[in-house]
């Protein structure tokens, strides 16, 4: 049976999102029941703004063939997505637009088929839920498969402790559950 690969990341590039410390406690739940998890920081794959003339003109930029290279080369992925607005991150969905483009060379879409688990954290009531439900529909609609538990973290300004754990064991739970479900998936497709 193949280990499965996992490729973990928040939309955001602040430094101390509570998005980043949420998704590396699910990327520690996939990796403890089984997996192979690469946790990556948006921060180190800037992108312009999506623009389809700069894309004619200059291609896909270099972080964008890069993260697309990623992608491909993993079963699932671990996305914890902060909510702007009531919806997506521009940082999260800028990365998706740039990677979801096929250049001629490349053919590959690197997320149709992939199995992907979603969380977020907010300061708000609501712990990032309304962004989430975008994120999936966005998802789904590429041909990812995105599994039905998800984690909205409420207050996240409290719900961390400085070393990046959850105050909450309960909610550190349900977190890594996250991770250890995706895992069992791609577990069960891979054998």
């Amino acid at each position: 049976m193949a280990t499965p690969k996992i490729l973990a990341f928040a939309g955001s590039t602040r430094v101390d999102s509570f998005n980043k410390k949420l998704v590396r406690i699910a990327a520690t739940g996939a990796s403890d029941a089984g997996a192979d998890v690469t946790v990556i920081d948006l921060l180190d794959f800037p992108m312009p703004l999506y623009d389809g003339d700069l894309e004619q003109r200059e291609g896909l930029p270099l972080n964008a063939r890069k993260l697309r290279e990623m992608m491909a080369a993993n079963d699932g992925l671990l996305i914890s997505s902060p909510e702007y607005n009531s919806s997506i991150s521009g940082v999260l969905k800028n990365t998706i637009d740039w990677t979801s483009r096929q250049t001629d060379e490349d053919r590959v879409d690197c997320f149709k088929g992939k199995i992907a688990g979603l969380m977020s954290a907010s300061p708000g009531r609501l712990g990032g839920l309304r962004g989430l439900v975008h994120v999936r529909a966005i998802l789904e609609n590429m041909g990812v498969i995105v599994i039905p538990n998800q984690v909205a973290i409420s207050q996240a300004n409290e719900a961390f402790n400085l070393d990046g754990a959850m105050n909450n064991e309960k909610q550190e739970q349900q977190v890594r559950k996250i991770g250890s479900d995706l895992t069992g998936i791609l577990l069960k497709l891979n054998s």
